[in-house]
């Protein structure tokens, strides 16, 4: 068994049903004996595919994304909606509030 952290991902061991019932015991969950099996394969598929995409090669790969402010600014205008023109459309007020039934 090996597993190894950051820089370098490696997921060289096979899981077995023992790690698909701790994983359903720390998610308390009750699996079947089918489920367990069907969980262990698909985890096998997946980390299968982990280590797939650990063998590309990226070191001479530049970034081509830039950093960027993607915020507008705020600027004070004149809007389409105006205070009292959403108090004349809702269906009841008092005293400039918008009144709603209680909800609790």
């Amino acid at each position: 068994m090996q597993f190894c952290v950051l820089p370098i991902f490696c997921y060289t061991f096979n899981m077995q049903v023992k790690d698909i019932e701790n994983l359903a015991e720390l998610a308390k969950i009750e699996l079947s004996a089918a489920e367990k099996n069907t969980l262990l394969k698909d985890l096998d598929n997946i980390l299968a595919y982990v280590r797939q995409i650990e063998g590309v090669e990226v070191k001479d790969i530049e970034t081509e994304y830039k950093n960027k402010n993607v915020w507008r600014e705020d600027k004070a205008g004149n809007s389409v909606f105006s205070r009292d023109l959403i108090i004349k459309q809702f269906p009841d007020s008092q005293d400039g509030f918008l009144k709603v039934k209680k909800i609790l």
